[in-house]
């Protein structure tokens, strides 16, 4: 029995958050998880062992909590392309449902969300 949970959207503190984070760790990208709670993303979790450089960010997934509300990843990409790149699509199915993308310069629009396989996903922001 697969455990699936409806997403009705993103938090916009999240959202902030995640352009602030990107932004702070410029020009080095971020990676971390994301949680939700009834339905809305609303979590950002940086785990132990992450590694940022200018053209990556890698985690450990041994290090990922046991967590059925986690929902997928956030990670920045300074160079402000919004879409998944190949590492990315082979990273995505390992971590969850919804990956987001954080752009360069980090303002209200310089993000996306996608699934696993790269497809990009409307996603609400709420609040």
């Amino acid at each position: 029995m697969e455990f699936t949970m409806q997403i009705h959207g993103i938090s916009r503190d999240l959202i902030d958050l995640l352009r602030s984070v990107g932004a702070d760790r410029h020009p080095l990208e971020f990676v971390g998880v994301l949680r939700e709670e009834d339905g809305i993303i609303h979590e950002l979790n940086l785990l132990p062992g992450t590694i940022s450089g200018e053209h990556s960010a890698s985690l450990f997934v041994d290090m990922m909590p046991l967590d059925l509300h986690v929902v997928g990843s956030a990670h920045s990409h300074p160079n402000g392309v919004i879409r998944p790149s190949n590492a990315d699509l082979l990273f995505f199915p390992r971590v969850g449902r919804f990956h987001f993308i954080i752009g360069y310069p980090y303002g209200g629009n310089d993000w996306g969300c996608f699934r696993a396989d790269g497809t990009r996903v409307d996603m609400e922001v709420i609040g």
